[in-house]
């Protein structure tokens, strides 16, 4: 399982990706332009295994994104691009990408060579470590989607878990109602904000005590807050 961030201003593209990293067991964070990206590695420098980067984007390319990033971060980074020259390779190559893929793409393909930079940049007999964060007595073990609060099991629904671990992987982050739903339900969820609310309310009924952490912002959506 691998913690994928994928960005692309194409939010069916995003959507795609997302369909076919999950179905394979990876967690997946959106970020719509470079700018977003490059925030969310500055905040969180260990969050991502590896980056999926679209070259071309409004407000900040693919290749000044991953230049800013790699001053914070150092996950693999594989770039899409419609573009096939020879130059944008080289240049992309130049910045420490892993890899290149031309749109269009197979997505099949796309996570056999997610798969394969995993492999190559995971150093040789390294044990396997759970992707577990903890705080206080709230545990989310990513790998076996269990989430414990003192050390009891919660018993979320599917939707529950999903809820929480993208508020987790983006603590202290001051969520929107939209990207909540976006990145939760998918972007072509057809729902209403009640939707969000009710599993908010039924994730704090599971988290107790914690439940503190999720923190409601007024006319704006939530942020999983710990200090």
């Amino acid at each position: 399982m691998y913690r994928i961030l994928v960005v692309d201003d194409e939010e069916k593209i995003r959507a795609l990706i997302r369909k076919y990293a999950e179905f394979e067991g990876n967690q997946v964070t959106e970020a719509e332009n470079g700018m977003e990206a490059v925030e969310l590695c500055r905040r969180h420098p260990e969050a991502f295994d590896i980056i999926i980067m679209d070259v071309m984007m409004p407000e900040l390319d693919g290749f000044s994104a991953v230049a800013e990033i790699r001053k914070t971060c150092k996950a693999p980074v594989l770039m899409l691009s419609a573009r096939g020259e020879e130059y944008d390779r080289i240049h992309g190559f130049e910045l420490g990408v892993d890899d290149y893929v031309v749109k269009p793409f197979s997505p099949k393909e796309l996570m056999m060579r997610v798969g394969a930079i995993m492999n190559r940049v995971k150093p040789q007999g390294e044990e396997h470590k759970r992707n577990v964060l903890s705080f206080a007595g709230l545990s989310i073990d990513f790998d076996a989607r269990i989430v414990t609060v003192d050390g009891k099991r919660a018993e979320l629904s599917p939707k529950e878990y999903d809820l929480l671990a993208y508020m987790v992987q983006n603590k202290n982050i001051a969520l929107t109602r939209e990207m909540l739903i976006t990145n939760v339900w998918g972007y072509d969820f057809y729902g209403d904000d009640r939707t969000l609310d009710t599993h908010i309310k039924l994730l704090r009924r599971s988290l107790g005590p914690y439940s503190k952490f999720i923190v409601t912002l007024r006319g704006v959506g939530y942020r999983f807050e710990v200090n």
